[in-house]
C-alpha cells in the first residue's frame, strides 16, 4: 500500500515576486537559503523537463526533475528515490499592495512516505523564512 505525506506552507515579503522568482531560477542560490539542500546541477535551462542531480544534507544525491515551470510564478520539482517520490510545488504572486506571497507544498508518496516526511520538510519554515530574507535583500 503506497502512503502519501502532505505538508503546505505560506510565507509574505516585501519583496516583489520577481526577486523570490531570480533565487528560484538560480539553482546555484538554493544552498544559500535552503539548508538541507548541499548542491543542484540541472543537465539544461531551469525549464520543464530539464533534469539533474541534487546533493540533500547528509551528504546524498537525488535525482531531480523540473516537472513544472511557470516563469516569474511557479515550478514543481520531482526527485525520485527508489519508489518514494517527493513532488514539491512553489508559487509566488504579487500582492496587491505590494510584496509577494510564497508557497510552498510538499507531497510524498510511496511506502514509507508518513515516516520520511516530517523530516523532509522540517526545514521548510526555515528554508522560506530565509528565501524571503534574501529576496528582500536584493
Amino acid at each position: 500500500m503506497s502512503e502519501t505525506f502532505e505538508h503546505s506552507g505560506t510565507v509574505t515579503s516585501t519583496a516583489p515576486a520577481a526577486a523570490v522568482w531570480a533565487l528560484w531560477s538560480d539553482t546555484t542560490t538554493w544552498p544559500d537559503w535552503d539548508p538541507s539542500v548541499e548542491a543542484v546541477s540541472l543537465e539544461g535551462d531551469f525549464a520543464v523537463g530539464t533534469t539533474g542531480t541534487m546533493t540533500l544534507a547528509g551528504p546524498f544525491e537525488v535525482p531531480v526533475s523540473l516537472e513544472v515551470v511557470e516563469p516569474g510564478a511557479r515550478y514543481l520539482d520531482q526527485l525520485t528515490m527508489g519508489e518514494l517520490v517527493i513532488r514539491i510545488d512553489h508559487v509566488v504572486v504579487d500582492l496587491p499592495a505590494g510584496g509577494c506571497e510564497v508557497t510552498v507544498s510538499t507531497t510524498i508518496t510511496g511506502p514509507g512516505a508518513d515516516g520520511i516526511g516530517p523530516m523532509v520538510t522540517a526545514e521548510a519554515p526555515q528554508a522560506m523564512a530565509r528565501l524571503v530574507e534574501r529576496a528582500e535583500g536584493r
